[in-house]
């Protein structure tokens, strides 16, 4: 069994226990690390063509504007092939109560079909939001585990339970 741990992460400004920092990792990047660290498996980063703001005001309005529409941004790469893996776990900032739009535009690439969908999330207080429940909706086929919510601020320190819960779902 093969596994592929696929993130997007915001690096620089970031919402962080009540006020915004720069961060040189992206809170939902420290997390992907710990699940490869965990269960081993390759490490995708989903990146758009059209970088988000550097300023984290501007980019949540971007991201609210992109959901609003529906928008699937477009990515800069995808992997080959994802037939070799059965476990993908997907990884994302919960953004306006949901997954980053780029992340949809990731997993609609693909057919899903027999492949398990093991998400995690990290966020300010906001857990999984909706995600779950969009996961289901358009990963068709797949089986969609429950998730795991990181509050962003401790992403840093979270490894142990990271790496119990990466551990069971494999």
């Amino acid at each position: 069994m093969a596994n592929l741990i696929v993130y997007y992460s915001r690096k620089g400004q970031n919402y962080w226990n009540g006020s915004i920092v720069d961060l040189a990792k992206g809170n939902t990047e420290r997390v992907a690390e710990f699940v490869q660290k965990a269960v081993g498996g390759d490490l995708f980063e989903i990146e758009t063509v059209r970088e988000y703001s550097r300023d984290y005001m501007t980019c949540t309005e971007e991201a609210k504007a992109e959901l609003r529409e529906g928008a699937r941004p477009e990515l800069k790469r995808y992997p080959d092939s994802i037939e070799q893996y059965d476990t993908i776990f997907v990884g994302y900032p919960n953004w306006w109560g949901t997954m980053p739009m780029c992340v949809y535009t990731f997993l609609e690439h693909y057919d899903l079909t027999g492949k398990r969908i093991v998400p995690f999330c990290t966020n300010e207080g906001s857990g999984m939001g909706a995600s779950e429940r969009e996961l289901k909706k358009i990963c068709k086929g797949a089986e969609v585990a429950s998730g795991l919510s990181i509050h962003g601020a401790e992403a840093a320190k979270s490894e142990g339970r990271v790496a119990a819960w990466a551990k069971k779902n494999v």
